[in-house]
Parts: structure tokens; sequence; C-alpha cells
């Protein structure tokens, strides 16, 4: 029998214990042995709660017996998850998060104790919810040299997005349903402003790199300015427009960032809707790979959690290998990065408009008293000289992800 706790009784954390419990047989059967939730560490009770007698409030509980061997960290915040976490590995005890905040901060860091203390540090559930995608990069794809990784990895905008397109909503409207929904917080700035996916896509670009790429380096523009006229443009051009965190190794190093951009109906990720996400992966030798399933939720998050809990069971006085080193990564200034942009500009302005970015596309949709236009491939500094000099003539920019 292996004893495991769970720090956090919130959504995740319940659900955490919810699948143990639920799938018992099967959890078992596939962990090559019993799993025995022990503890549950909150600041809260939980009277008539099936599991309130295993709720403790002092986590030195947990890490005072020698008889837990995992730990699931499911608190979110990072203070007091790095401080359980640390002294958690430094004990042996292998510890499975679903903490992206934590793993994009620390990662290296724990994964470095781990292997001091012959334990693991697994973290599937950071990215992508109940989608596996740490696992695969980590076997599956250790044949493959990855060459670019592209997600929609955040369920919140990519929900608003879709009813913005769908709908013709304004974003204001879509974001208050996503919000009484419960897909939205209160205050919504870590989704709609690109933070959330630049954590994830910062730890799966390390995994990538097998370096740290920081996330404070990573450029990250969210949706906030994004309008449904832009949509009636990206329709009339086969191309809908999703927020995109995206890795890419180039000639000079690698290249992330997370932004809004028109993609053409014939990317993999164009059918992507609602609270779902997507991640697509290049390797030099496979080509292109799609994992695809909720990002987020209360089960599916909490099921990456038990399988990463079910491999450290398997795997006792084991450290799993992975590949992410301390050495930070230095990331492409995205300045002298080549690329089209869509551009939207009132039909009074389409001359001065058309001088600036000589050679662009016009696009036109009748009845509206404005113009769009794609411009030639040009890097991202002569874009925005261009951009600012044009002044209140554009209306707004997006970028096109060919």
């Amino acid at each position: 029998m292996i004893h495991v706790a769970v720090l956090g009784y919130g959504t995740v954390g319940s659900g955490v214990v919810e699948v143990i419990e639920g799938n018992k047989a099967l959890v078992n059967k596939r962990a090559l042995t019993e799993l025995n939730i022990k503890y549950i560490l909150d600041l809260m009770d939980f009277p008539g709660d099936p599991y309130e007698n295993k709720v403790v409030h002092d986590v030195n509980v947990i890490l005072d017996d020698p008889e837990v061997s995992i730990v699931c960290e499911t608190m979110g915040g990072v203070r007091a998850a790095y401080e359980f976490t640390k002294k958690a590995l430094l004990k042996g005890k292998s510890v499975c998060t679903s903490n992206k905040e934590m793993v994009a901060k620390y990662g290296p860091e724990m994964l470095q104790l781990a292997k001091e203390n012959n334990c693991n540090y697994l973290f599937e559930a950071s990215v992508g919810g109940g989608i596996p995608i740490i696992r695969p990069i980590n076997e599956a794809l250790t044949a493959e040299k990855l060459e670019a990784i592209t997600g929609i990895l955040n369920g919140t905008t990519n929900y608003i997005l879709t009813k913005m397109q769908n709908e013709g909503a304004k974003f204001e409207d879509v974001l208050k349903q996503a919000q009484d929904l419960g897909y939205a917080e209160l205050h919504p700035e870590a989704d709609i402003e690109g933070f959330d996916a630049c954590r994830k896509i910062a730890i799966l670009s390390s995994l990538m790199v097998g370096k740290t790429v920081n996330y404070e380096d990573i450029y990250t523009e969210g949706i906030t300015k994004i309008t449904a006229d832009d949509f009636v443009y990206a329709k009339a051009m086969g191309k809908s427009i999703k927020l995109l965190a995206m890795s890419k190794a180039l000639e000079n190093g690698t290249l992330a960032m997370v932004s809004p951009c028109m993609i053409d109906a014939s990317s993999p990720l164009y059918m992507v809707q609602d609270v779902f996400n997507a991640v697509l992966v290049r390797g030099n030798m496979l080509g292109d790979a799609m994992f695809y399933g909720k990002g987020a939720g209360k089960l599916a998050t909490a099921s990456a959690v038990v399988a990463d809990v079910i491999e450290c069971a398997r795997n006792m006085d084991t450290t799993l290998p992975i590949f992410w080193d301390a050495e930070v990564e230095k990331l492409v200034d995205i300045a002298d990065v080549e690329r089209a942009f869509f551009v939207r500009a009132k039909a009074a302005d389409k001359a001065a408009v058309l001088a600036a970015f000589g050679g662009a596309e016009v696009v036109e949709v009748a009845g509206r008293d404005d113009f769009a236009l794609v411009t030639s491939v040009m890097k991202e500094k002569d874009f925005a000289a261009k951009y600012e000099a044009l002044g209140d003539k554009v209306i707004t920019r997006i970028r096109i992800e060919a």
C-alpha cells in the first residue's frame, strides 16, 4: 500500500480524491499497488464530507509521516506551495502538481531536488488540464527534435473568441457570460491578458529546448482589443482569430510569444472551439501531432494529477528523467521576426494606410465604413514603425500565423 496526501481540498484537490476513490479498482490495478488517501490538508473543516476524518490543518502532520510517499499539491499560488513542495521533496516524498505558476517559476529547482532525494516531481496537469502533453513530450517524442509548439492553452479566452465569432457578440458581453458560467474569474486578467497561457507555453518551451524559458521574458498580448468587427473580416478571409501560445526553434534561437492571431481554415487549430484546448507539436521526423481536449475543469485536471500519482507509484525510489535544465534559454527578440499583419482602418484613411503598406492585399466587406488589408511579410519592428506613424488612422492590427 502507498499512502497519498492531498494539499488543498478545493476544485482540483477534491477532484483528485474523487478520481482515486471513484476509479479505485482501476487506479490500484494500474498503480500495481493499493493507493490510500491518508491526509487532506486544508484550512477549513468539511463537516459531512465523506473524507472529513482525513482533513488536517498542519502540513507537518504530512511531512513528518514516513508512511506518506506521494503528495498532490493542488493548492494554487506560489508561496505556500513552494515551501510545502520543497519540504516534501527534501524528505523523499514525490510531488504531483497542477500548479502552473509554481512549475513555471520553480520547475528546474524542484526537479533537481527530486533527483537529489530519489523521488519525483511531476506536473502533467499544469498544462492543458486533462490533455496529455507533458508526458508525450518527455517520453513518446524523445526521438524527435521538436521544432515548434503552438497551442490554444486557455479555455476562457477561446470560449470568448468563439462566441464573438459565431454570434457577433461584443467582448464585454461574452466575458460577462463566461463569468456567469464559471469559465472566467471575477478578476479575469490572468486569462484575457494572456498571462495564464504565457506560463503554460513557458513550461512547454522549457521541455522543448531542455533549458529554462522564463515566462517573464515571453512577449504576451491578450484579447481585450479584439472586436466583433475583426471577425467580420476574418470570416470574409476564411480565417479565425485565436489566442495562440507559440514556441519555435529558429536559426538564431527560440521564439516564444502569446498573441491573438488570424489562422487559416487549413490549420488544425481552426476548429478548436469553446472551452477546449489544443496543442500542436511539430517534430523534425514526425511532422505535426495535435493533442486536443478539455483544458480545465475539476475532473479533467484531477485525472491528469492522478495519472502522475500512478506513475510515481510504479516508480518508487526511482527518479524519472525530465530534460529541463536550470540554464536559461535566451529568446529571440520578436522585433526581428517576420510575418504578415491584418490591419483594419477607416475608409476615409484608405489612401494613407495603403501608401504606408505598399503591396498590401485589400480586404473589403460591403456596406461598411472601414476596410482592411493584409500586409506583405515584414519584420515586426518595421511594421511597428509604420503602425505607430499612422496613429489613429489604424483601428486595429492582428498578427497572421501561417
